[in-house]
């Protein structure tokens, strides 16, 4: 399809409106996600997608939607291409709204490229293992589910939760340790409020030397475009990637959000609903943005992906983070009873899970006692955990010495490790805690840790 040759017709064919679609009779040698131009009789231009093709009808989805819009004297303009995003260098550093259009007061934009929002298929024989290590700051994370680059580690939180802090502080902090390594970070928020969006704005500028390019969709803004900005930051990440040769961490800010836009087209289009109303194919287009996470051969580039989905009614199994946690490997998740103890961030690591942390983390990457520190760690605070749930059902005096310095191990663990409130840690500061707190408990009862690293980390003022 080429849109500089190809012939485009303008109809006068508008059956009916509802909502954001409008419904056309049947036309000839229409693509689905052709990209249409509307003129009102106003002399306003809006622009739309197609959502179906077909020997019945043809819908189109407005971007701007159809408020005002007449059906009669309107005229629909195919243009026998598909969405495509003007990109450049310059995104680093700027605001765009959902469709990749600066809304800052830095002017204009000099784009470099267009290149369609689909973006191009990533071979699996030619993906990569990820293999280096980010560092976000957080210890939680960085020290228990470490993030490696080409990964795609989604956060799930809850309502009421310090969400947009939590992610801000990662797009913030976050960097390469393998030296002479950059990265680049775009923050993409779906469906926030203006509240949310000031923040971090304000965040992000007040974060001298990041490099962080924020896409924003608002409440206000179309459903379509919330549809349309995740692809967006994508394509954007992909240029970046793979013809800049950067190393790319993309937020997703909310999916629940864009799931949500996603069932309200699939019920205007009257499609036939799947689990809790969700069109049918919510796996597989989840999947179309989740995939174009990774690594290529031959590329030094990469794009790292930490989807954020909210879960309603804290309820794991609902559709949108069950497909999530089927796609991605692993999850970050966030805890309401740490939040109550006033733990930053409040994040509990026992059910987190990050499936490639091994690759990332030892010698030569983060520190040889990093793995070995790890599993102590979980193993202690578990351990740890199940006494509490004891303790509360029994009493504390029902714990024998050694138990109640487990007890103690959860209470400091929490406190000093995970909590961290503001502050940004580096990788050994954060294996330097995790040794320190690991003091409270017996040293013979080490038993997840080599004796090499014993003898070589273990704090001797203990």
């Amino acid at each position: 399809m080429n849109p500089e040759t190809s012939p485009t017709f303008r109809y006068k064919t508008i059956d009916s409106i509802q909502g954001t679609l409008i419904f056309l009779k049947s036309i000839f040698n229409v693509s689905y996600e052709e990209i249409v131009n509307i003129y009102m009789p106003d002399g306003q231009v809006r622009k739309g997608q197609v959502l179906q093709a077909d020997e019945n009808a043809t819908i189109v989805q407005v971007f701007e939607g159809t408020h005002s819009m007449e059906r009669v004297e309107t005229e629909v303009e195919f243009t026998k291409d598909v969405f495509r995003v003007g990109l450049s260098e310059q995104m680093i550093g700027r605001t765009m709204n959902g469709l990749g259009q600066p809304i800052d007061d830095l002017g204009p934009l000099f784009v470099e490229k267009r290149l369609p929002i689909t973006g191009a298929p990533m071979n699996p024989v030619r993906r990569t293992n990820p293999e280096d290590f980010i560092e976000t700051g957080l210890s939680v994370i960085d020290g228990l589910n470490s993030l490696v680059q080409g990964q795609k580690l989604p956060i799930f939180t809850l309502s009421g939760m310090p969400t947009s802090e939590v992610a801000a502080s990662i797009a913030v902090n976050s960097r390469v340790l393998a030296e002479e390594q950059e990265l680049d970070v775009i923050f993409v928020a779906m469906g926030i409020t203006e509240r949310e969006g000031r923040y971090f704005r304000l965040k992000f500028e007040e974060a001298s030397g990041a490099n962080i390019a924020f896409f924003s969709n608002y409440t206000m803004d179309s459903i379509v475009e919330r549809i349309l900005t995740p692809r967006v930051a994508l394509t954007f990440a992909e240029y970046l990637a793979y013809e800049k040769d950067r190393n790319v961490l993309i937020l997703l800010h909310d999916l629940l959000n864009y799931s949500e836009a996603l069932r309200e087209i699939s019920s205007a289009r009257e499609e036939f609903p799947g689990r809790r109303g969700y069109p049918g194919y919510l796996y597989t287009d989840l999947a179309t943005i989740y995939e174009r996470a990774g690594k290529v051969e031959g590329k030094p580039g990469s794009v790292t992906m930490i989807p954020i989905v909210t879960l309603p009614n804290d309820d794991i199994t609902h559709p949108v983070p069950d497909l999530t946690g089927y796609i991605t490997e692993g999850q970050l998740l966030m805890s309401r009873p740490h939040l109550k103890r006033d733990i930053s961030p409040p994040m509990n690591p026992i059910p987190s899970l990050s499936r490639l942390m091994n690759e990332g983390i030892g010698v030569g990457k983060t520190r040889e006692d990093h793995a070995n520190l790890a599993n102590q760690l979980f193993a202690s605070y578990s351990r740890g955990m199940k006494l509490r749930q004891l303790a509360s059902i029994a009493g504390e005096d029902s714990l024998n010495d050694r138990d109640r310095q487990y007890l103690k191990f959860a209470d400091i663990f929490e406190s000093k490790f995970i909590n961290q409130g503001d502050t940004r840690r580096t990788i050994e500061e954060t294996l330097t805690i995790g040794w320190e707190t690991l003091t409270v408990i017996p040293k013979t009862d080490l038993n997840r840790i080599s004796k090499k690293f014993i003898d070589k980390y273990y704090p001797t003022e203990a």
